[in-house]
């Protein structure tokens, strides 16, 4: 049950709750106290978040960029967003009302209140981190709650000071959500109940103490009776009230305006449900065989079953006579209407990791904190994306998320093994019998079967330890656990037997549990009073949020839980049972302080080593985090080929290597408890490019190579040259001309690749083709012109060739015969020569150079090219 220490209830008359408000400060006031704090405000002027604060908005968190995001439902856009400090990559708990937001970094343990209409800090504080402690918001009402130990306390969200008396429970409660009408539902597995805690009036000043009459009244929490001890009990609070999922016996219970309502339902595994539902149907979601059952006030009104595979789904949510159930596997959220039937699949593409789910402000917010995409729902149904990322305030984008998994193969399913190790211990007219968990075979199980002494008692699957009572003193009894699935009774295991008796030893007075570095826990604690007889074990128990279970037995005053047996990153607590020779027990020690088990990390996910191309030596290297297993991720180690570096990012570039080396990439990530596993893959860094010649060609006046370049990993630049002309850019690396040479000429080409690391050559000999023309002149009709190109002449005649590029009598070397066909070089510019009636009113001031004893020059006007006499094909000389 629940206690409270030294209570006090409300006097008569006392003050109304207070609401707490607070004025407007300046946009340099709101920057100075931001900067004091470390926080960086992104987006709108401090003097505007007062009014936005009020807008259909949500605070989503973004682990990627350590940063909270205030998402405007009407709009769809990011309109501020908040750096937090030292939180990248920290999974983070956000809860939030119109004017407060309350972060608790699961990484620290570190929960901070956050003044929206100032975007002011206003406190921190600690708290042991990982799973285990909560913190829940309505209104100015704020309660931490401590499921392992049992704790539940009230704090003022101004100051995050405790303020009243805890609210005391067994160890490993659950819940810890407020209902519409702002009261707080925790259920209590280990009584089989669940209570409403009503908030006590602030004090009048931030961190004062609570008001004589203060602290948490006893008549403001009602305690309702919804199972059997010991079964495993799953919590959703409703507009007024709540519904509890007895995950053993298969029943929705919902408590409202103080009645108990029990609905059988028909599931074939352990269900969930959200931590806040909407109207008045309760959606129960069974991830093993992806089914929705909708439970209305009148009992369970349709199932309809999720598509696709595996058992990654969230509880669905009910939003606007919808069903909103997310697939955490693959990113996609399924929407149901109200008869079951899917209306639409919202993301898929390829985004893995969490889904958060949250309706407020008629809104509903998708949120998927390892990404930059969120999603608004309005009562409407239209959902829209939204980039939490916008503008790119931060930076470079964080790594690409990797593809989701492929489907897992579907296991084979049968019933559960047998329990292992069911031991027994006797007290005063009872027994306490705890038991190893049974194999599921392929089907979660959902409750263990205790039998013997004439009873049979089913506790939750997370409960593997139950007290029997009601045993005579001195009679002897056995005990039998069986573990129960979707495909039935597993079988039995039978204990040790056990007789009861007065004769029991003390428990211990106190126990001490530390969790050390290599992944185990040690627990401690004083010897117990045998009272006359002598200590024979000490039997440990480990106690979660809902969950209690043996850790083991001990013959000295210390067990050492081995590493793995725990979860990493949850809480958890302890207590020792005293078991004398002759089997009898003690009642259980008080509970011990609360750890989070831890060892060194995992090896970092999708290690990709690459070559950046543009950069001699250097190598470029990136993952997705690794496992904190329990401890943040504080830095981790880089090594490339013998150069080391250390990096906070999941990211590094690393330069100052060979050319064209092959490396050794190994990544480690460290958290308090050292360097963890290696992630290793290969890379190389830029080679010299290398360059291979297939083929070259040649016209007159130009030559083609083709080739293939090996770029060596880096990004290649390629020219194609010979002696004397200037290089050509071969755009493809695959081939390129060089024009503007001579006929009929031997050249060498040289093919050069460049890339970061340097060039790489290859040549190839190829000749330009021979260009030829023919010497022209054509007798005239009249007189002498009959006879003019017959014969050479003194004086002037056609086809004359000469030394230079002019008609110059002391220079000519000779008369070509019409017809002759002479090979040409080149062209060049010179006398004006008019060819006339004899070769078709040519005149130009080209001369060509050709073969004619020797390399002399001939008028063009006299020489007609073959292929078109288009001078413009040969090189000037």
């Amino acid at each position: 049950m629940a206690t409270i220490d030294d209570a006090v209830t409300t006097e008569p008359g006392a003050p109304r709750r207070r609401r707490w408000r607070g004025g407007l400060v300046t946009v340099g006031t709101v920057t100075a106290l931001l900067a004091a704090m470390g926080l960086t405000v992104l987006g709108l002027g401090a003097a505007d978040n007062a009014v936005a604060n009020y807008d259909a908005s949500s605070w989503l968190w973004s682990a990627a960029r350590s940063e909270l995001a205030r998402v405007n439902g009407v709009t769809a856009r990011v309109d501020t967003r908040v750096e937090v400090p030292d939180s990248r990559r920290h999974p983070m708990q956000v809860t939030q009302t119109d004017r407060l937001l309350i972060l608790r970094d699961l990484n620290t343990g570190q929960v901070s209140s956050l003044d929206l209409a100032t975007l002011q800090i206003t406190a921190t504080t600690r708290t042991t981190p990982g799973l285990g402690v909560s913190v829940a918001l309505h209104e100015d009402a704020a309660f931490v709650v401590d499921a392992v130990q049992g704790i539940v306390r009230q704090l003022d969200p101004r100051s995050l000071a405790p303020f009243g008396e805890p609210v005391r429970y067994p160890p490993g409660i659950t819940g810890g959500a407020f209902d519409g009408e702002g009261r707080l539902w925790i259920a209590v597995p280990a009584e089989g109940t669940v209570s409403a805690i009503t908030a006590a009036e602030l004090p009048s000043e931030p961190g004062s103490a609570a008001p004589p009459g203060g602290g948490i009244p006893a008549k403001r929490i009602e305690t309702y009776d919804v199972a059997e001890a010991s079964h495993e009990l799953v919590v959703s609070a409703l507009d007024d009230g709540v519904a509890v999922l007895d995950r053993t016996a298969g029943t929705l219970v919902r408590v409202q305006r103080g009645e108990v309502v029990r609905t059988p339902l028909t599931i074939a595994g352990p269900g969930s449900l959200p931590a806040r539902t909407s109207g008045p149907k309760v959606p129960v979601t069974v991830p093993a065989e992806r089914k929705v059952h909708v439970i209305g006030t009148a009992g369970e009104e349709r199932q309809f079953t999720v598509p696709g595979q595996g058992d990654g789904l969230s509880p669905a949510v009910a939003w606007a006579d919808r069903y909103y159930c997310a697939d955490e596997t693959t990113g996609t959220v399924y929407s149901f209407d109200a008869a079951g039937q899917l209306v639409d699949t919202i993301g898929g593409k390829g985004s893995t990791g969490p889904l958060e789910l949250e309706v407020r402000e008629n809104r509903l917010f998708i949120n998927a904190p390892d990404s930059s995409t969120a999603r608004v729902v309005d009562d409407k149904h239209r959902v829209r994306e939204v980039n939490k990322y916008a503008n790119d305030v931060l930076g470079g984008d964080p790594p690409p998320v990797p593809p989701p998994p492929p489907p897992p193969k579907k296991p084979k399913v049968g019933k559960p093994s047998a329990p292992r190790s069911v031991t027994a211990s006797a007290g005063n007219t009872q027994a306490r019998v705890s038991w190893r968990p049974a194999a599921a075979n392929g089907a979660e199980i959902t409750r263990y079967v205790v039998q013997g002494a004439g009873q049979r008692r089913e506790v939750g699957a997370n409960q593997r330890s139950v007290e029997i009572t009601g045993l005579t003193n001195g009679a002897t009894y056995r005990f039998s656990v069986h573990a129960v699935n979707a495909k039935g009774e597993g079988p039995m295991r039978t204990s040790n037997p056990v007789t009861p008796t007065a004769a029991v030893p003390d428990p211990p007075s106190g126990v001490t549990a530390q969790a050390r570095p290599d992944g185990t826990v040690l627990v401690t604690w004083p010897a117990a009073n045998g009272q006359g007889n002598t200590i024979a074990k000490y039997a440990v128990t480990a106690t979660s949020a809902g969950t209690n279970a043996p850790a083991g037995e001990s013959t000295k005053t210390e067990l050492v839980v081995p590493a793995g047996e725990l979860e990493y990153g949850t809480q958890y607590a302890f207590t020792v049972v005293s078991v004398n020779d002759r089997g009898a027990g003690s009642a259980a020690s008080p509970v011990s302080n609360s750890v989070v088990p831890f060892a060194a990390p995992g090896a970092p996910v999708d290690l990709r080593a690459t070559t950046v191309a543009n950069r001699p030596g250097t190598i470029a290297v990136q993952w997705s985090p690794a496992a904190a297993n329990g401890r943040p991720v504080t830095k981790y180690l880089v090594d490339v080929g013998g150069r080391s570096s250390e990096v906070t990012d999941t990211r590094a570039t690393v330069d100052g290597l060979g050319d064209g080396q092959n490396v050794t990439v190994a990544v480690k990530a460290v958290n308090e408890a050292g360097p963890g596993a290696a992630a290793t893959a290969t890379a190389r860094t830029v080679a010299p490019p290398r360059v291979t010649v297939t083929g070259s060609s040649a016209t007159a006046t130009a030559v083609t190579v083709t080739f293939t370049v090996e770029a060596g990993g880096g990004q290649a630049t390629c020219t194609v040259s010979v002696p004397g002309e200037n290089p050509v850019t071969a755009r493809n690396c695959a081939s390129a001309t060089v024009p503007g040479l001579t006929p009929g000429t031997a050249y060498t080409a040289t093919v050069t690749a460049s890339n970061a690391a340097g060039e790489g050559t290859a040549r190839r000999a190829q000749s330009t083709d021979p260009l030829y023309g023919v010497a022209t002149c054509n007798n005239g009709p009249d007189g002498d012109q009959r006879t003019y190109c017959d014969r050479e002449v003194a004086g002037r005649n056609g086809n004359e060739v000469f030394r230079v590029a002019r008609q110059d009598n002391d220079q000519q070397v000779g008369w070509a015969r019409p017809g002759t066909r002479l090979k040409a070089y080149c062209r060049r510019q010179g006398e004006n020569v008019d060819s006339w009636i004899y070769n078709d009113q040519k005149q130009s001031t080209w001369w060509v150079r050709v073969e004619f004893e020797g390399k002399n020059y001939i008028p063009w006007a006299w020489l007609n090219l073959e292929g078109g006499d288009n001078i413009n094909v040969l090189p000037t000389c």
